[in-house]
């Protein structure tokens, strides 16, 4: 083997560590680098070149908020209940050298920390509020271990109680519990069903009375107010009906009075002898005398007047038959 071959051998090995040596660094990622075995740098996003056989990869790390599911822890309350709760921690890493070189087992140490607190926690509470005081117990919890994390470059976003599991007996008693809470919630809720219906009922009765009250005193008065214009009506009738028939007796009043004073006036015309005078004084006695009176006075100037009729009549009768002569001749 010539010098050449060695050389490109050589040449081909640096190379390769060369290439072997560049690392990426990857988006949300941290990787803390060590030289000679110490701490050297935190490499973010990007390429980098460890220098061979001096630098080193200690730790990959992820800045990404992380989830971890912790199994059931058994705590006892502070009225003797044993009880299994498992937790959901919420956590990310801020300080990539501090969770590198902070703690040995970090999730580990998480986990049993979560686990004292809770114990603790839960030892300060009775079974009715641990069961009604998630909120409260996750809040403490949460405090505690972002505090005592805070050191190994870790932030406790959050923590959650995914289940609280009573004994099995005292589960029965609350369910039992619970279902007689349910039927005295379905009574009381069934009876007040039925008083609001009654009153909604007795409502509705006591609103219809009103209504048809109001509608009968209505109907009496439209009754009342109709009989009354019906009076007015036929008094007005009656009113006009007389003042009708009195005008027309008027009116035939002063016809008649004006047809005797018009007879009078063309007998004055005339100029009358005694004889007719008589004459219409015997007529207006004649119609006197045609009442209902029993008894009836003759005036002596009447007694006279019986002569000059019966001479009136014997001078009408002889005029007549003068007539009837002078037309025999004539023929």
């Amino acid at each position: 083997m010539g010098p050449l071959v060695v050389l490109l051998l050589i040449i081909i090995f640096i190379l390769l560590v060369l290439v072997t040596r560049i690392r990426i660094v990857p988006q949300a990622n941290v990787y803390v680098v060590e030289r000679l075995g110490a701490f050297y740098k935190a490499w973010g996003t990007g390429i980098h070149f460890l220098v061979p056989f001096i630098d080193r990869v200690a730790k990959r790390v992820s800045i990404k908020e992380q989830v971890v599911d912790f199994k059931p822890q058994a705590v006892i309350t502070k009225d003797n209940v044993t009880m299994q709760i498992d937790t959901v921690v919420f956590f990310q890493i801020t300080n990539s050298v501090q969770f590198a070189y902070g703690v040995e087992h970090p999730i580990a140490a998480i986990e049993n920390l979560t686990a004292t607190t809770l114990r603790n926690i839960i030892g300060e509470l009775e079974l009715d509020a641990t069961l009604t005081s998630r909120d409260l117990i996750n809040t403490r919890i949460t405090e505690t271990l972002d505090l005592a994390t805070d050191r190994w470059g870790i932030k406790v976003i959050r923590v959650e109680l995914k289940n609280i599991l009573p004994p099995a007996e005292i589960r029965d008693a609350m369910e039992k519990q619970m279902k007689a809470e349910r039927e005295k919630r379905e009574k009381i809720l069934r009876a007040e069903g039925e008083q609001k219906y009654q009153v909604t009922v007795a409502q509705g009765e006591k609103e219809a009375k009103i209504l048809k009250a109001e509608a009968d005193k209505q109907m009496a008065i439209l009754k009342a107010q109709a009989d009354k214009e019906s009076v007015i009506l036929r008094g007005e009738a009656i009113k006009e009906q007389k003042v009708a028939i009195a005008e027309g007796e008027a009116e035939a009043i002063e016809l008649v009075q004006k047809a005797l004073a018009d007879s009078l006036v063309k007998l004055n015309e005339a100029n009358p002898n005694a004889a007719v005078l008589q004459l219409k004084a015997l007529e207006a006695f004649e119609k006197a005398a045609d009442g209902k009176a029993t008894k009836i006075i003759i005036p002596s100037e009447i007694q006279g007047m019986a002569g000059l009729a019966a001479g009136i009549k014997e001078s009408i009768i002889t005029k007549d038959v003068s007539a009837s002569a002078d037309s025999a001749e004539t023929k």
